[in-house]
């Protein structure tokens, strides 16, 4: 699996960084986490907003330090985006 955190290096991005990397330690197995910094590689994933995180090339949250408890469902292999984005009762591994 690969992680990639998007962000020009302000503390919101070391932050996600570093919730990132603990993480991606507890679940162990092959994980690798990238810091992208180079504006051209952002906007050629699509990133708007940053801090901004993909994994294995899905983006999966944009413009702010997502929650362990959504790293943790995508690092096991939840679909989901974030809870905010899902319906009631949709299943979702968020709910």
């Amino acid at each position: 699996m690969e992680i990639k955190i998007f962000g020009p290096g302000c503390a919101r991005c070391a932050e996600t960084e570093k919730l990132i990397k603990e993480a991606a330690a507890a679940q162990g197995g092959n994980i690798t986490v990238q810091k992208v910094s180079d504006l051209k590689e952002m906007m050629a994933a699509g990133i708007m907003s940053t801090p901004a995180v993909a994994v294995d090339g899905v983006v999966k949250s944009t413009g702010r330090i997502p929650a362990m408890e959504e790293v943790a469902a995508w690092i096991s292999g939840g679909s989901c985006a974030a809870p905010s984005s899902c319906a009631p009762d949709s299943g979702c591994c968020c709910r």
